[in-house]
Parts: C-alpha cells; structure tokens; sequence
C-alpha cells in the first residue's frame, strides 16, 4: 500500500465523506464550501485515487492558526498516517509562519498524544478551551 501525501484543498463532497467515515460530525454543504474555500493549509492522504485521510490549518496566517479535521480512516489507521498529516502541517507553520503566530488546536483524547510528539502542549490551567456552535449535522 503506497499512501501518497499531497497539498490539496478536498471538494465539498469528499470533506463530508472523510469527516464522517473518520467518525466526526457533519458540516451543513454551504458551511463547508464556506470553511473549504476559507482553507489557510491542507493536506490530503490518498491510496491510488481514493481520499483516506485529511488535515487543515485555518486562521489569519499571522497572528492565530488553528489545526483542524486531522482525520484518518479507521481502515488505515494504526500505520503513522495521522504523523505524516502533522509532519506537513509542522513543516508549514514553521516554515511560512511568523515564529509569532499562536498555533492552537482542540484535541480529542487519545489524540492528544499525536500531537504532543509535534510540540502540543495543554495551557490548562492557564487557560482553557471553550466553545460555541450549534450541533453538527448528523446523517
């Protein structure tokens, strides 16, 4: 299996295909087209010319950037997949980022772990992340 890493923004029907075979919520179509064509950064993993896996930077590429939809395929997790996703996203923000830039993601246990081993650390209790938006869109 040869799984090949491009800089790609997905199209709408392939962000909502990956976000819930991956087993995150769903986005309403224009809600993603939106954030889509908003993208800052994006990466997408593919095997031949199927779509496994994907992750975004978004944000105002100086002053905050957030990580966002690391998503792997449950059929190819477990092969470091999810770490070569972060190598890329690491590769940019510390390449075409100012040193400044607030970089910040919300992490979902175990995958807090992953994204340690690329410099991630909790700010509680310094801070805590927080929230507001409506429910995901559910199939």
């Amino acid at each position: 299996m040869a799984i090949e890493l491009v800089s790609r923004i997905p199209d709408t029907d392939t962000y909502l295909s990956l976000r819930l075979g991956g087993g995150m919520g769903g986005y309403a179509r224009e809600a993603a087209e939106i954030g889509l064509r908003n993208s800052l950064f994006c990466v997408m993993l593919y095997d031949g010319e199927t779509p496994v896996g994907m992750g975004r930077l978004i944000g105002d590429g100086g002053l905050f950037v957030q990580v966002t939809d690391i998503i792997v395929l449950p059929a190819y997790q477990g092969l470091g997949l999810g770490k070569k996703i972060m190598a890329a996203l690491t590769d940019y923000i510390e390449t075409r980022l100012p040193p400044t830039t607030y970089v910040s993601l919300i992490a979902d246990v175990p995958a807090n772990r992953l994204y340690e081993q690329f410099g991630f650390r909790e700010t509680a209790p310094d801070s805590l992340g927080m929230s507001r938006r409506s429910d995901p869109i559910t199939p």
